[in-house]
């Protein structure tokens, strides 16, 4: 919901910007400091925090991490905005997404945060009142940053430049800018066109579509050269991600298997397995699959069941997997078991490089010791959903990750931070995809003798779509520069993850509101973009999840 202020003579884009949201950042940081140091206080017990303490004030504990999400998200737009100046980008445009951003998130931040649909973060659940927020500079961002007569003129440049590329400028460097128009050319080209036929049929990619993004290094984006990939950045991936997933989801998402295992060999891996595995991900040879989920765990991935018994130098698996993308196709699958069955929590749990034999239609899963079914979906369909049953599946003993039992859980988390950068970059891709079909249909349909954009809540819906996107962005490259540069930022990722998530959702809602009745005719892609949007919000850790894992890092 846009904060609709005032829309009288206050200029459009407000006078000294940049030092009126610079001004802005430090009270909001204060009233986080506040947040995060009284809720500690709160919960803590001679000096810690008791096992329990934050799922039993779990509220109030993720309120603090969508507050510190929106804090960042501001530290970042700011960024971007002062970057963007110094290299004289800061344009119309820039200025007016700006504003509207720091306009509206300070507004949410006094008024309430929208976990969810029905969830509305205040500051009184965390025992804060709005006062610190009541300084000139943000009182002037409130009542003049988000106004309807500047979102008309963002819209006005949005439709006037609605064959680029993205709207505003995106901060990044110029090669991945060429990386972008590289991606976008292929996803408009080869994927846009086909990607509604592929869902409505629930069909899988056509493997030449998978050939044709091996052959531009997909597979191999971040794998470094010396094992055969490209080596480039976390924000390449970023960048490849969005625009791939702005064409199809399922497209987008194809390299997210293959940036997992490399990950987990890379991190985990021997030399001799990262000789023997890295350089065929990279080239697409092997495609990858990830098998961790079980049907009774969920998120819960210290309670697997799941077991791996020793059997000469190989080993057995035995049990049950759910939601495994992509499972018929792969060559190998990234499989979490148990090894020690003394145990009942993450320490026992071992992982494996499982090799596999691809299926095909008639014959799914045609490797002995392993069964599957196919699990039917509103959308992300493109690589599709399996069960998968093992029953004396057989592994190389050779293929154990890092070839020391119990190390699996500890693997799995080292590649959390890479995962949720790269579903950022997804929800990103969706977003944009339900921006720009919205901008369509609001252009090109007609009622009451004008076309739907010229009416200020479509224009306003799609005004915000514009900007949450770009605070999506910026927050989502931030992780990723993080990521290359070293530092430790499963935070920030995570942090990436719950607010893109929630704006793909938000825009996807909007887009089909635009579309009115047509867009919930199966014919129109809207219905699908809706579809595909929604899971954004529960895979790689359910909004519920990634708020927790914020909150017991802000916490300590």
């Amino acid at each position: 919901m846009a904060h609709d202020g005032a829309t009288g003579t206050a200029p459009l884009i407000l006078p000294d910007l940049l030092a009126l949201t610079a001004a802005a950042i430090g009270p909001v940081e204060g009233l986080l400091d506040a947040a995060q140091s009284g809720l500690k206080a709160e919960l803590e017990v001679d000096g810690r925090i008791p096992s329990g303490a934050v799922e039993a004030a779990q509220s109030a504990a993720h309120g603090l991490s969508w507050l510190a999400t929106y804090v960042e998200a501001l530290r970042q737009m700011q960024h971007w905005a002062e970057t963007l100046s110094a290299e004289g980008k800061f344009g119309e445009m820039e200025s007016l997404i700006h504003q509207i951003a720091f306009g509206e998130y300070l507004a949410q931040i006094a008024g309430g945060i929208p976990m969810s649909q029905t969830e509305i973060l205040r500051l009184g659940d965390l025992g804060l009142s709005a006062a610190p927020l009541a300084t000139p500079e943000i009182g002037a961002l409130t009542a003049g940053g988000n106004t309807q007569a500047a979102r008309a003129r963002l819209v006005e440049l949005i439709r006037d430049g609605k064959g680029a590329t993205m709207y505003g400028a995106s901060g990044l460097d110029e090669e991945l800018e060429m990386i972008r128009d590289q991606f976008r050319r292929y996803a408009a080209e080869r994927v846009e066109p086909f990607a509604h036929d592929w869902h409505l049929k629930d069909e899988l990619i056509p493997m030449e579509v998978v050939g044709e993004l091996s052959e531009m290094g997909v597979f191999g984006l971040t794998i470094p050269e010396e094992y055969g990939g490209l080596g480039l950045s976390k924000a390449s991936m970023c960048v490849v991600s969005e625009e791939l997933s702005r064409g199809y989801i399922g497209v987008g998402s194809l390299g997210t298997r293959s940036e997992i295992a490399a990950e987990l060999i890379l991190a985990g891996g021997t030399d001799e397995q990262k000789a023997e595995w890295l350089p065929r991900i990279a080239s697409g040879e092997t495609l990858p699959t990830a098998v961790f989920t079980e049907p009774n765990t969920g998120s819960d991935l210290g309670s697997l069941r799941t077991r791996a018994v020793k059997d000469g130098d190989d080993y057995l698996v035995t049990g049950n997997k759910t939601w495994i993308t992509h499972a018929a196709r792969a060559h190998v699958m990234t499989l979490l078991a148990r090894t020690d069955p003394s145990t009942s929590d993450y320490r026992g749990l071992s992982m494996f490089l499982a090799e596999k034999e691809p299926g095909t239609d008639a014959d799914p899963f045609p490797t002995e010791g392993m069964t599957g079914g196919e699990i039917e979906v509103l959308g992300y369909r493109g690589m599709k959903e399996y069960e998968l049953g093992f029953d004396g599946f057989r592994v190389k003993g050779a293929n154990l990750l890092g070839g020391v039992e119990g190390q699996g859980f500890k693997q799995l988390m080292q590649t959390f931070e890479s995962a949720r950068i790269q579903t950022a970059a997804r929800a990103i891709g969706v977003a944009q995809s339900a921006l720009d079909v919205a901008l369509q249909y609001a252009e090109d349909r007609k009622q009451f003798g004008k076309p739907l954009i010229a009416f200020p809540r479509v224009a306003g819906k799609i005004a915000m779509m514009a900007v949450e996107i770009m605070i999506a962005r910026q927050l989502t490259y931030y992780s990723a520069r993080e990521k290359d540069e070293g530092i430790r930022c499963d935070l920030e990722a995570g942090m990436a993850k719950l607010l893109g998530a929630r704006i793909a959702w938000a825009c996807a809602d909007n887009a089909l509101q635009i579309h009115g009745g047509n867009g919930f005719a199966l014919e129109y892609r809207v219905s699908r973009i809706l579809c595909d949007a929604r899971i954004l919000n529960i895979f790689e850790g359910a909004a519920e999840i990634q708020a927790q894992v914020i909150a017991r890092r802000l916490l300590g």
